[in-house]
């Protein structure tokens, strides 16, 4: 009897690819050890119509967490896209920051057809909410406005 073997897309590829890349990153808990909390806020929106989708937090745990900080795209078909806020992360982790606001912009295409001509147009609304250890000094802030760019 013979078997059929699916065909692996683009889109599952590139995803394989993160998984990987994600789980071959330090923890949070290792890369930043002054960090204690992180709190992240998350609203997907998309630039071609008015649909939002409900905000969504997550309470983050540091010891599991890995410091490749991304998240899916919401679109299904997206090929190549996501949102990484690992910069944004390492940015305000290094500030001693405890809010940053900003948002990332998805970087890949619509679907597998729409590859080199239509790009995804999902927007990643965040705020991270960082606390850290009482023995690092923090610095008087107001919140930071961050932009980034999907990966």
């Amino acid at each position: 009897m013979a078997y059929h073997t699916p065909k692996v897309g683009a889109r599952a590829t590139y995803r394989e690819q993160e998984r990987e890349r994600v789980n071959a990153s330090s923890s949070v808990a290792d890369k930043f050890p002054q960090l204690k909390t992180l709190t992240v806020h998350l609203r997907h929106t998309n630039t071609e119509t008015t649909t939002q989708a409900n905000e969504i937090k997550i309470i983050v745990n540091i010891d599991r967490a890995r410091s490749v900080f991304r998240f899916d795209c919401p679109n299904g078909e997206c090929v190549g896209g996501d949102f990484d806020l690992s910069h944004a992360l390492t940015n305000a982790v290094a500030q001693l920051q405890t809010t940053v606001v900003g948002e990332a912009q998805c970087g890949g295409w619509r679907s597998k057809t729409t590859i080199g001509t239509c790009r995804c147009t999902n927007i990643l609304r965040y705020t991270l909410c960082l606390g850290y250890d009482e023995a690092v000094p923090r610095q008087a802030e107001e919140p930071v406005e961050a932009l980034g760019r999907g990966a």
